[in-house]
């Protein structure tokens, strides 16, 4: 498959646009304004349609919310719940399929406020950053945006991020054991140049994951933002529920505990609840 360079150039000015506006949104409370438009513009050095397409994204991802005739503010903040394995590990294998890599950019730069607060890292400190195409037996399947601190791995390699696994390649190479990762999943839409890298009509339904990944010392390694086809990739998780029995302090599970999947109150049990998820790729 070849990659179209107007394609992936918008994606990765899109993406530069979308951190700009993250870190203002982070900047500031729920229900606060974001500057218009044009001031954005201004500021960022783009066009207006590209401000506007970003800010449409964040829209739909439900970080900003337009309201007619006064402008746009910082949405409330998501609900988030994390499912923490009490006896049990979490495990994310690897989808079936083929997967291999194509680079879309690899760089060196400046970590910036907010990748920097996720890596623990100075603003100034740089950072390896990398946009992978994922192909799973050929076909596209997902669009990664990585952030590496620099100073764990020097000598990483355009062949690294695109062979093998990048895990083995830390340990491996640059003696770095990653430890655990926190991901979330949340569904968003393609944009136009995303949809045309990964070969799917612009608005089709997607997954965004984001993941930063520590070491074994608790240090962060990693920062990845992806953008899956919602057309071919799914995940599937297995709850392996613990008995019933009294809570903390003799109290039975209430209305106030809840787990994806369950309305609230349908799980009585306080037992610990082991948690694996894995990914799968339908056929097209």
């Amino acid at each position: 498959m070849a990659v179209d360079p107007a394609a992936s150039g918008a994606v990765l000015k899109r993406e530069r646009v979308r951190d700009a506006l993250l870190e203002l949104i982070e900047a500031r409370s729920p229900g606060d304004a974001v500057p218009s438009e044009r001031a954005l513009c201004a500021r960022l050095g783009v066009s207006r349609p590209t401000v506007r397409a970003a800010v449409d994204e964040l829209v739909v991802a439900g970080l900003l919310v337009r309201e007619h005739g006064r402008g746009t503010f910082v949405a409330a903040e998501k609900i988030t719940q994390e499912l923490v394995p009490d006896h049990g590990a979490l495990t994310v294998p690897q989808a079936k399929g083929v997967w291999t890599s194509r680079i879309l950019e690899f760089r060196t730069l400046p970590a910036g406020a907010r990748v920097g607060r996720r890596l623990r890292v100075s603003p100034a400190a740089e950072v390896r950053y990398a946009v992978r195409l994922r192909l799973v037996d050929g076909a596209p399947m997902a669009i990664e945006h990585l952030h590496l601190p620099a100073a764990l791995v020097p000598g990483l390699t355009e062949t690294e991020l695109e062979q093998g696994d990048l895990y083995e390649h830390f340990r491996d190479r640059h003696g770095v054991r990653v430890g655990e990762a926190m991901q979330s999943v949340e569904p968003t839409v393609v944009t136009r140049a995303e949809a045309e890298l990964l070969d799917v009509p612009e608005l089709s339904p997607a997954l965004l994951f984001e993941r930063l990944t520590t070491d074994t010392e608790g240090r962060p390694v990693e920062y990845v933002r992806s953008v899956y086809r919602g057309d071919r990739y799914r995940i599937v998780s297995r709850l392996a529920l613990g008995t019933s029995g009294p809570g903390p302090g003799g109290a039975e599970g209430g209305q106030g505990d809840h787990h994806p999947g369950f309305p609230p109150g349908d799980l009585t049990s306080r037992g610990p609840i082991s948690f694996s998820a894995h990914g799968v790729v339908q056929h097209g």
